[in-house]
């Protein structure tokens, strides 16, 4: 484990590897086993039949520490993976799967006047593994049940599904809630596919992804992929602006129980709660994990030809140590799998951002990546020393996520043991703090070594980084303040320091060489008037 404000040496040995779809082919790979306990739905080809749900006073007493008590008995059980689906929902196929969509009016709760409404997602194509929803009032839980008359099927798939069919479960579920106007029901967050889910800010449009857990990511050992597969929400009250939802989680090596409470606005809260009962050991645990896709960037064009300048979810990982330090990490897409540790201590946040939101940068009339959300994990308590890991994945689509960054405790959990952590999470478009005296990254920018308009060297690398704000923006360009730039596995050539004529902004211009793969590790920050100026850039070049 490395000590605080340390990057390890980088690993980058693997070849390229499928990304964004692979979001949902975990899915479809991914183990659930069913609670034996808890209530059910009704079977796939079994007609709806209303008199087959329970009474209301048959109903199990619920609470998140009960669940959690489940679980954790549940953990001192064999894992037992569930088989495949049957009937019609193993036929759907990706075309069928495109055109169902749950219909608006059979909204949980859209008859109350609730502030929010829960969607159904259905069961098929990737998403095999049914899960099942509850909902919660007055102490107990109650199951939701849904049948083929809550669905749309579209262009001719209603020939092949039977009427009034009940569901065995759904893929997953969506709860929406008035953002952006009072009179429209806007989707707030989704779950959907093993422990995946994501979230909106006001005036966001879909783009990174979270997890719930993630377990050896990226080990040779191979990854293992828990599942939520119980959600229990509990019925929202007339105006009441806040959503709590409950989650099982399972897989070969744990059970848990997880708790969101949600708050959506300008940035969507959540606070999550996770407690976790090892049936196994394992070698790496991943928490707070967040799932997104880069493309290409100034700062690493790769060998797109595209109209577009850049093309990315999320440009960069920031982590904020408990001391106050600011970290900034821009995402590249490297030539091959490379993975970053940042060493750090209780840290105070750390999470994937889109910090560049001007359109005239994007040039993406249709995918609108300016209003792609950042998503920020802000630990609940004290976490103690571990690492954020960075894994950035070759990729040649933007349909591909290729990034993925989690927090590693420095002890891993072992089987019997129980593991219990909170954090809050803020989606949308989360800025850089104004009024912060430390200046932030505004860009980074990549090229060839060498006089920039002149011959390449090919051995070198040109790094370009724009700080902006704090107390460096407001001081003249002869201020007595320096660069410090650090480097591993290459040699700094050069590193010049200047303030852009006309500008608030501050150039830092640094020229690396390297050997021919060389994964080469690069820090630097601004220091003067004995005080750290700037965020600490922080990056990695793979020398081809």
């Amino acid at each position: 484990m490395y000590s605080d404000n340390t990057i390890s040496r980088c690993i980058a040995t693997e070849p390229t590897v499928n990304r964004r779809r692979m979001l949902a082919l975990l899915a479809g790979s991914s183990c659930l086993t069913v609670l034996p306990r808890l209530a059910r739905a009704q079977d796939t080809t079994t007609p709806a039949d209303p008199a087959a749900a329970p009474a209301p006073d048959a109903a199990p007493a619920f609470s998140f520490d009960e669940l959690s008590a489940q679980m954790q008995r549940l953990a001192t059980e064999d894992y037992t993976a569930p088989g495949g689906p049957s009937g019609f929902i193993a036929d759907l196929g990706y075309d069928d799967y495109q055109n169902i969509r749950f219909l608006p009016e059979r909204a949980v709760w859209h008859e109350t006047g609730a502030r929010f409404q829960l969607h159904a997602f259905h069961l098929g194509w990737l998403f095999k593994q049914p899960v099942q929803i509850f909902e919660v009032a007055e102490g107990q839980a109650h199951p939701l049940t849904f049948s083929t008359d809550d669905f749309d099927y579209m262009n001719g798939l209603r020939d092949k599904i039977p009427e009034h069919a009940a569901l065995s479960g759904v893929a997953g579920m969506r709860l929406t809630a008035p953002m952006n106007r009072p009179d429209v029901y806007d989707e707030v967050v989704a779950f959907l596919g093993a422990s995946y889910f994501r979230a909106l800010g006001r005036d966001n449009a879909y783009g990174l992804s979270a997890r719930g857990l993630t377990l050896n990511t990226g080990l040779a050992s191979g990854e293992e992929f828990p599942r939520f597969s119980n959600f229990y929400v509990d019925r929202p009250a007339q105006g009441q602006g806040t959503i709590t939802v409950y989650a099982t989680m399972e897989s070969r090596s744990l059970a848990g129980a997880y708790r969101f409470v949600i708050t959506p606005g300008s940035d969507t809260v959540m606070e999550v709660t996770a407690r976790l009962y090892m049936r196994n050991d394992v070698e790496q645990i991943g928490m707070a994990p967040l799932t997104s896709m880069f493309l290409f960037g100034p700062g690493d064009m790769g060998d797109f030809d595209d109209y577009r300048p850049r093309v990315h979810d999320s440009d960069g990982l920031t982590l904020i140590n408990a001391d106050g330090r600011c970290f900034w990490r821009p995402l590249n897409n490297p030539s091959k799998l490379a993975n970053s540790y940042i060493g750090s201590r209780s840290p105070r946040a750390f999470g994937l951002m889109q910090r560049n939101r001007a359109f005239s940068e994007q040039l993406d009339a249709g995918a609108a990546y300016e209003r792609r959300p950042s998503c920020r994990i802000e630990p609940i308590g004290d976490w103690g020393p571990g690492t954020v890991r960075l894994v950035e994945i070759p990729s040649d689509k933007e349909t591909n996520d290729n990034i993925v960054a989690f927090w590693v405790p420095e002890t891993q959990p072992k089987a019997g043991e129980a593991l219990e952590f909170s954090y809050r999470m803020h989606w949308g478009d989360l800025p850089p703090d104004e009024t912060s005296d430390t200046a932030y990254v505004l860009r980074t920018l990549a090229g060839h070594g060498g006089v920039s308009g002149g011959e390449a060297v090919e051995d070198q690398r040109k790094f370009v980084v724009d700080f902006a704000g704090g107390l460096l923006s407001e001081l003249p360009a002869d201020a007595a303040v320096e660069p410090q730039v650090t480097i591993e596995n290459g040699e700094l050539v050069e590193a010049i320091l200047s303030k852009i004529p006309g500008r608030d902004t501050w150039r830092l211009v640094i020229e690396v060489s390297a050997s021919d793969g060389a994964v080469v590790e690069l820090q630097a920050h601004v220091e003067g008037f004995n005080r750290i100026l700037t965020e600490t850039w922080i990056n990695q070049w793979i020398k081809a």
